[in-house]
């Protein structure tokens, strides 16, 4: 058994974090010459941003330059040894994989899996490196371990949530039932007509009700790709939050043919927006690679011919058009993802391996733009944005083309929340409120020990509201548990509820108060955040610790 006090602050390489602000807007911003270099050096008085084509004054601005990983190196030799001293490495850079196994074909998923296993064998001992997938079904969470990554990867296999066949009658693809019913698209309409009237070989006197059976079958498939797409971006929403507890360069590559998101524009403009504040840049591989779509179907599959409706116009290639229109448009959401968190999509290319490599690292440089539109409206609109340069008007800038204004006015209770989250897996610390950290373990077993963490709140250096001769004031306290390579593990949260009179307040202010969180953990090294958040002036603290259980 031991005992120990640890009061291990540690100061860790993070990149830029901005305080929360559901007002403030940003943009990554990255620059390119005529060549396609990257250009770094910029300042603020360098940019310019226009909402709705109106200039914005830039209230936050951050310049990043994230040098490349340096290359592996061998390990030092010890005086008086000769065996190898591995170097003590801090992970630095990480890397999220997700594979959309909800959409992936098999043949598809098999040739991007090997490339993405020769990709994760040259990791350098500073990366940590995850895999997820939009089913659920398979996940590993950030490791070092070559030998995980390679079954994790070998155990992912396609997972949809519908069948689809070309033998479908009649064959409306996701693409299609959008048109159908969304947009009320007669043209697609009459496609879906006209391929169920032959496929189910409708005799005459049935022909006036294919409409209606259509329309019917349009909506299922909408619904169920509606559900589809939700699932994917809830999915990545998901991991970028869990990443932005990360410290370091933060990457995420999604590894999708793409998918659509007819009426989640919103949804996928929220996630765009917590990338930006998470600095999490976001690329994107398709494995269909050189995509083309065969006239009339796959020779390979029991497809059926495409034939016009006698007495109506001939449709030719109606399957091989939509077809074509849908693998673009489902390409585009991914385009969007990359393009306007600074990342990279890596589409209509059959080199997975060099796929990965470009996607792999973020740019060297970039720049985080952040300004507050003036009398927003809680209308939901879309906002379109520009960024320019001052100057250097020849250079090729990649950023965000818009954003959404919020649906509604957030309230106090949903506000403190958001901003709580967001702090918790996030790296920054705050000092708004006088909040002290302090760690002890207790070892019961060689296997087993008891993390208390205790968060001393200096309650002389609140402010407080003064109602029925009472000082009040309310501090939510959050503490989190995160492992060595920064996965999150557990969290308990306490509400420290004052409402004290004059004597009791004063009794107080010596000794403040302490909250205490236990947690059951294996020895190991372990990250430490406590977050504080007050409702009297709604500021908030938030501390780091480091603790190390023998």
């Amino acid at each position: 058994m031991a005992v120990k006090d640890e009061a291990t602050t540690e100061k860790v390489a993070e990149a830029a974090q901005f305080r929360v602000n559901v007002r403030l807007v940003l943009a990554r911003v990255v620059v390119r010459d005529a060549n396609g270099h990257l250009i770094g050096g910029l300042h603020k008085e360098d940019f310019q941003i226009f909402d709705n084509g109106k200039p914005q004054v830039i209230s936050n601005f951050d310049a990043e330059h994230i040098p490349p990983p340096a290359p592996p190196t061998s390990a030092a030799t010890s005086a008086g040894s000769s065996t190898p001293v591995a170097p003590a490495t801090f992970p630095s850079r990480y890397v999220a994989y997700l594979f959309d196994d909800i959409r992936l074909n098999y043949d598809d998923l098999i040739r991007v899996r090997q490339a993405a296993q020769r990709r994760m064998a040259d990791l350098v001992p500073t990366d940590r490196t995850a895999v997820f997938t939009t089913s659920g079904q398979t996940v590993l969470d950030f490791t070092d371990d070559r030998a995980k990554l390679q079954q994790t990867l070998d155990a992912i296999r396609p997972h949809p949530l519908q069948v689809t066949s070309q033998n479908d009658c009649p064959s409306i693809t996701f693409y299609m039932a959008d048109l159908i019913v969304n947009k009320r698209d007669q043209e697609a309409r009459q496609a879906a007509i006209n391929d169920y009237i032959v496929c189910a070989n409708i005799p005459a006197q049935m022909v006036a009700s294919a409409g209606t059976i259509v329309e019917g079958m349009a909506t299922q498939v909408l619904n169920v790709g509606q559900e589809e797409s939700r699932v994917d971006l809830r999915t990545v929403k998901d991991i970028v939050r869990r990443m932005s507890a990360l410290p370091g360069q933060r990457s995420l590559i999604f590894v999708s043919p793409g998918f659509l998101t007819p009426e989640l524009e919103y949804d996928y403009s929220d996630l765009i927006d917590r990338s930006l504040r998470a600095q999490i840049v976001i690329s994107s591989l398709d494995p269909r690679g050189l995509y083309v779509v065969i006239p009339f179907g796959d020779a390979s599959q029991a497809g059926r011919p495409e034939r016009s409706i006698p007495g109506q116009p001939a449709t030719p290639g109606a399957r091989t058009m939509y077809a074509t229109s849908s693998a673009l448009a489902e390409g585009e959401i991914l385009r969007v993802l990359a393009n306007e968190t600074g990342g990279n999509s890596f589409q209509n290319n059959n080199d997975m391996d060099e796929g990965f490599r470009r996607l792999a690292d973020s740019p060297e440089y970039y720049y985080i733009i952040g300004f507050t539109p003036q009398n927003l409206k809680s209308d939901g609109k879309f906002h379109t944005l520009k960024v320019s340069l001052t100057n250097h008007q020849k250079y090729e800038l990649q950023s965000r083309r818009g954003y959404y204004a919020p649906r509604h006015d957030v309230d106090a209770a949903e506000q403190a929340k958001r901003e709580i989250d967001d702090e918790v897996f996030s790296s920054e610390e705050l000092h708004d409120l006088p909040v002290a950290l302090h760690t002890e373990f207790f070892k019961a077993t060689d296997d087993l020990a008891k993390l208390t963490v205790l968060a001393r709140v200096d309650v002389k250096r609140l402010h407080y509201k003064q109602a029925d001769n009472r000082s009040c004031n309310d501090v939510t306290l959050v503490t989190a548990v995160f492992d060595r390579n920064g996965n999150f593990l557990q969290a308990d949260q306490k509400v420290l509820q004052m409402h004290w009179k004059p004597e009791t307040l004063q009794a107080r202010l010596g000794s403040g108060v302490t909250l205490k969180s236990s947690f059951d953990v294996k020895p190991g090294r372990y990250l430490v955040r406590v977050v504080a958040r007050d409702a009297e002036q709604q500021v908030m603290s938030a501390e780091n610790g480091a603790v190390e259980i023998p």
